[in-house]
């Protein structure tokens, strides 16, 4: 079971967009490390970071910095590739989310089976529980998949949310409902819950609410969009109430 799990749901902010606008001009504007301190202060629970090996955004660069400014908990996400792994473990996040994206993906859109790649994650995970971290596996909405990774020795998942996202508007009903039924198998066997892509504003509080065993999510692009109008702040905030 997922010891280090606490009440209510945690909110982690993905800081990928603003990497990427510091990115597309050069130099340390706006300043990663300032803006992930400001999170916190603003009421953001955890830091979310997703390097790619393109390095567009988050830089592998940037995690020790970021190690140290963090206060509350990093998450720092990836395909468990031996660069990767190597340079999480000699960051030591408190929690790194295992991520099977290929090297040339656009965002995540897509979890492991882990049926399929048993041997493999139970390798990475025994690697990076020895260091002290927590890991959480990212799977399609499956309660196959929920149990293999508990069976692997994950202490959480975290459910892919995409398709939830875009079947929202039109039944709501049915496009949460595999999530629930992972919920109920995380509950069953133990294991830690976390989600995250594409939640939002509008979708975010009826996704909360129809699980609520879950532990955390971690939401960037449509918060880092929210921001633009009402500020980071506000918008913290926003998201912070809707996961009561």
């Amino acid at each position: 079971m997922d010891t280090n799990a606490s009440s209510g749901t945690r909110l982690s902010v993905n800081l990928n967009k603003v990497a990427l606008i510091r990115n597309a001009r050069g130099g340390d504007l706006p300043d990663l490390c300032r803006v992930a301190a400001d999170c916190e202060a603003f009421g953001a629970q955890g830091i979310t970071v997703h390097p790619r090996p393109d390095e567009r955004h988050v830089r592998f660069a940037d995690l020790p910095a970021l190690r140290e400014v963090v206060k509350t908990e990093f998450n720092i996400e990836g395909n468990p590739t031996e660069d990767f792994l190597q340079r999480v473990v000699s960051v030591r996040p408190e929690q790194c989310t295992l991520v099977p994206d290929a090297p040339d993906a656009l965002t995540s859109d897509g979890g492991w089976d882990t049926l399929a790649h048993k041997g493999f994650l139970r390798e990475v995970t025994a690697r990076l529980r020895e260091a002290g971290i927590r890991v959480s596996i990212f799977i399609d909405p499956d309660p196959a998949h929920v149990a293999g990774a508990r069976d692997i020795g994950a202490d959480r998942v975290e459910l892919y949310t995409g398709n939830y996202a875009r079947e929202y508007r039109q039944d709501r009903i049915r496009a949460v409902s595999p999530h629930q039924a992972c919920a109920r198998e995380a509950a069953r066997g133990e294991i830690g819950l976390n989600a995250g892509h594409d939640l939002n504003l509008e979708n975010l509080r009826f996704y909360r609410e129809s699980l609520p065993n879950i532990d955390e999510v971690s939401i960037g692009h449509a918060l880092i969009c929210d921001s633009l109008y009402y500020g980071l702040a506000n918008t913290i905030r926003m998201y912070r109430n809707l996961l009561v």
